[in-house]
C-alpha cells in the first residue's frame, strides 16, 4: 500500500526550512515528512527524528539515506526531547514538527492490534518495550476504569454498557483478540449506534491512547518543543482528534494571547505573547488529498512563530 504523509506540502511550508538549520521530526513514522526536511536542508544543517517505535525506524532510515547523511533517528518518546537534544549538545532549533496519533504503518500491519478491522492479539503499544498492552487494559481494568478512559478518551456516548460488557465477557475467558472486542463492543450497543462509522473506532481509540498515554504526555512536549525553539522558529502540529486538537489549540492560544493593558504607551518585552499562531487557523487537507489519501480526512495543521523566550 503506498504511503501518502498527511497535509505534507503544507506543513513543509510552513516550516519555512533553511538550509543549515537544526529541525526535529518529534513523530518519524514511515518518514515521509522527514525526506521532505532533509530534500529542504539541501545536505546542511540537521535534522533530529524521534519515534518510539524500533520498526519506523528502520523502515525510515534507507529513505532517509538516499536523500542525505544529515540526521539522526532517535528512539525515544517526545516527551523526551529536552532530554535527548540536550545530550547531543542541541539546546535551541529552527523547527519542529508533531505528527499526531497511531501512523499508518502501524494501523496497516494487523499483528500491532490498532485495527479493529483485522483480528489480531490485543496489543496497541507503539513501543514494544513498554509492559502496558491493550490486553491488560481489557482484561484487568476495573469497571470505573474502563468506563472513564472510553467516556473521556474515546468520546463514547455508550460507554458505560461496553465498560459493563467488557467486565462480563471477561468473567467468563479473557478477551484476547481486537475481534473479540469489537464483537463484545458492538453487543453493547444500539442497532441505530452501529450504522455508519465503525462501532468499535471510538473505543479502540481510547484503548489505545491509554495504552500509549498520548494525552498525558503532549503538553509537557509541546512546553518543552517551544522552549526548545528559537526566537523566529516554528512549530507545525497535525493533530487527528478533538482531544489533542483542543490541548494544541488551548496551549497555542494561551501562549499567543497578550494581556497588555491598552493605555500602556509601550509594551514591555515580557507582557508580549511568546508565540505567533501562524496560520491563524487550523489548515485542513484539500479535496485533492482527500482523493487519495482518506485518513486526511480529520486532520489539522496548526502552526506558530515564536516571538520570545518564555519566563520559568
Amino acid at each position: 500500500m503506498k504511503h501518502y504523509s498527511v497535509l505534507l506540502e503544507e506543513s513543509i511550508a510552513l516550516l519555512n526550512i533553511h538550509p543549515g538549520g537544526i529541525y526535529v521530526d518529534a513523530t518519524l513514522g514511515r518518514g515521509g515528512h522527514s525526506v521532505e526536511i532533509l530534500k529542504h536542508l539541501q545536505g546542511k544543517g540537521f535534522l533530529y527524528a524521534f519515534d518510539q517505535d524500533e520498526e519506523a525506524i528502520v523502515g525510515s532510515q534507507p529513505h532517509l539515506f538516499a536523500i542525505g547523511s544529515n540526521f539522526e533517528c532517535i528512539k525515544s518518546n517526545f516527551v523526551h526531547l529536552k532530554e535527548e537534544l540536550y545530550r547531543r549538545g542541541v539546546t535551541k532549533i529552527d523547527g519542529i514538527l508533531f505528527d499526531l496519533g497511531v501512523s499508518s504503518p502501524q494501523l496497516d500491519d494487523a499483528s500491532r492490534g490498532f485495527s479493529y478491522h483485522q483480528d489480531a492479539p490485543l496489543d496497541m503499544r507503539m513501543d514494544r518495550d513498554q509492559n502496558l498492552t491493550a490486553y491488560e487494559v481489557v482484561n484487568t481494568y476495573p469497571y470505573e476504569d474502563l468506563y472513564r478512559i472510553i467516556r473521556d478518551y474515546g468520546e463514547e456516548r455508550y460507554a458505560r454498557p461496553i465498560a459493563r460488557a467488557i467486565v462480563e465477557a471477561r468473567k467468563k475467558k479473557p478477551i484476547q483478540t481486537t475481534l473479540q472486542l469489537v464483537e463484545v463492543i458492538k453487543g453493547a450497543m444500539p442497532e441505530k449506534a452501529k450504522r455508519g462509522k465503525h462501532p468499535a473506532r471510538r473505543t479502540f481509540q481510547a484503548i489505545r491512547i491509554e495504552v500509549n498515554r498520548e494525552l498525558d504526555v503532549l503538553p509537557q512536549a509541546l512546553m518543552d518543543a517551544i522552549d526548545l525553539l528559537k526566537v523566529g522558529g516554528r512549530l507545525a502540529i497535525i493533530t487527528f482528534h478533538s482531544l489533542e486538537d483542543r490541548i494544541v489549540a488551548r496551549i497555542l492560544k494561551e501562549l499567543s494571547r497578550s494581556n497588555v493593558p491598552s493605555d500602556l504607551p509601550a509594551i514591555p518585552e515580557m507582557m508580549k505573547p511568546i508565540l505567533e499562531l501562524y496560520p491563524r487557523k487550523p489548515i485542513m487537507a484539500s479535496a485533492e488529498e482527500l482523493e487519495v489519501n482518506r485518513r486526511s480526512r480529520s486532520a489539522r495543521l496548526r502552526g506558530a512563530i515564536k516571538l520570545r523566550e518564555r519566563t520559568k
